[in-house]
């Protein structure tokens, strides 16, 4: 089971999943489960587990969404069970600025961010002055920040940390604008910024090659790791370790390997 659920959608989400939502408290069934993911890479690796999972008996149903700002509030509301989709920083920030509990239970893949331009071979050959776009999501914003400055465009506040905001950037030699917009819709940016800092799972669903086509990628070593995401009363239910087990499946990790290319990093 799959559904597409688009940006604009939140107030919407309950009626559109209470179908496929299979608890409302208390511990999940043993032998199926509702996965919330992201269009893309996060989709097609989830599509593989659910074909692991099946084969040992448990069902994985797929929710899709196209931005990063439902799959927790469908979580938290129990219209799904779990989500695949964010890292550590992300889940934090969600979690102090709504007050909720929710956890990771296990790692699943780095999708290693990248800088893409259409006119600049290297980060330095911008122009003084010029734009610069980044996700304007709290963790994804700092991530790009901390990008912009290990690429020697920019200077942080040491403090700042994966709390940085434009405010912390302390030096600024290239007098850069910066331009903050909802992360799916970077790609689209290309054409009016000299670059823009893009989730893997966004370039690619764009056509963008993080390997080939950025002019700037983190490391394979970044701490941006993303995990599945539970809520607290269910992290130690028997299906959650059901579906880690198939995530973290030989046969899953190869499918990444060979489907990818190195453009989306196993964490096992």
């Amino acid at each position: 089971m799959k559904k597409i659920l688009g940006f604009g959608l939140a107030a919407l989400t309950a009626g559109v999943l209470s179908a496929c939502g299979s608890s409302e408290g208390g511990a999940l069934a043993e032998d199926e489960i509702t996965v919330g993911v992201t269009a893309g890479p996060h989709e097609q690796i989830m599509e593989k587990v659910q074909e692991i999972a099946e084969a040992d008996g448990l069902t994985v149903n797929l929710e899709v969404f196209t931005d990063y700002s439902i799959p927790n509030t469908a979580l938290s509301e129990g219209d799904i069970d779990a989500n695949s989709y964010q890292h550590k920083p992300f889940l934090d920030n969600y979690n102090e600025g709504q007050g909720d509990t929710l956890v990771d239970v296990a790692t699943t893949v780095n999708f290693p961010m990248g800088l893409y331009s259409n006119e600049l071979e290297e980060p330095t050959d911008i122009t003084d002055g010029s734009k610069v776009a980044l996700p304007n999501d709290t963790t994804n914003g700092a991530r790009a920040l901390m990008m912009f400055e290990d690429a020697g465009l920019i200077t942080l506040d040491e403090s700042a940390g994966t709390n940085a905001s434009v405010l912390d950037v302390t030096e600024n030699p290239y007098d850069l604008q910066f331009i903050e917009a909802e992360a799916s819709q970077l790609p689209r940016q290309l054409d009016e910024v000299a670059l823009a800092a893009i989730n893997t799972n966004f370039a690619t669903e764009a056509g963008l090659s993080p390997q080939d086509d950025s002019i700037y990628i983190e490391p394979e070593d970044s701490p941006w790791v993303n995990t599945i995401v539970v809520r607290d009363e269910n992290k130690g239910d028997p299906v959650v370790q059901k579906l880690i087990e198939a995530y973290h499946s030989d046969e899953v990790k190869q499918f990444i390997e060979d489907e990818f290319e190195g453009s989306v990093i196993p964490s096992w």
